[in-house]
Order: structure tokens, then C-alpha cells, then sequence
């Protein structure tokens, strides 16, 4: 059985070209203590085709286990949110920060719940 908003299926696309973070660079962003949002609206396409998502994390994070463990926890909390609080049609780019890796689960949830519905409200 479908809960509140969840039986409207948006397909979530991953962004892996450097090209299209660059694109999503020069757009809006939300900063939060265990990570940065990055948002813009696609353009020359139907709105409303879908989300793309996109992660990274900088060597200032920490060594390759950290960084990887920071990169899968924003991975499965964007998987939890982005259908919800994302708006169809734009990229998004989570970046992790130095907490990132090891900050409570359900504050990083609040965190980029927050900046997902700062970015939708333009």
C-alpha cells in the first residue's frame, strides 16, 4: 500500500560526468554542518523527466575509507529523501564535509532534508 506521496514514481539518475557537476556547480546551494547541497534546474528537456543525483567528497574529508564511508551514507539518505523533497527535473550535488562520516544518522537526515526543501522553495 503507497504512502502519502510515494506512489508517484520519479526515476533518480546518477550523474557521473564531470561535466554534468559543473553544470550543477554554477547553481543554487544550501551549506549544512554535514554537507552541501547543490541544486539546478535542467535545461532543453520536458520538465519533470527526472532527478539527478550526484556525490563527492574531497581529500580534505579524510583518507579513502572515510571519504568512501561518507560518500555511501549520502547515498542511502539521498536515496531516502531525494524522491520525496526533490524537484523533478533538476541535478542535485551532495558534497561531504569533514562530520559527514560520522555524525548521528538522523541529524544528517535532518540536514539535507532541510536544504532539499530550502532548494525547492524558489
Amino acid at each position: 500500500m503507497p504512502q502519502d506521496n510515494q506512489d508517484i514514481s520519479i526515476e533518480v539518475v546518477r550523474l557521473a560526468k564531470r561535466p554534468q557537476f559543473l553544470f550543477v556547480r554554477s547553481g543554487r546551494a544550501e551549506r549544512r554542518k554535514s554537507l552541501v547541497v547543490q541544486a539546478r534546474q535542467r535545461t532543453g528537456e520536458a520538465p519533470g523527466t527526472h532527478i539527478g543525483e550526484g556525490f563527492t567528497a574531497t581529500k580534505k574529508v579524510g583518507n579513502s575509507v572515510v571519504r568512501n564511508r561518507a560518500k555511501r551514507r549520502l547515498r542511502e539518505a539521498a536515496r531516502l529523501l531525494l524522491p520525496r523533497f526533490g524537484k523533478p527535473g533538476t541535478d542535485y550535488v551532495f558534497i561531504a564535509r569533514d562530520a559527514t562520516a560520522d555524525i548521528g544518522w538522523t541529524r544528517l537526515l535532518d540536514d539535507m532534508e532541510s536544504a532539499l526543501i530550502s532548494l525547492a522553495a524558489d
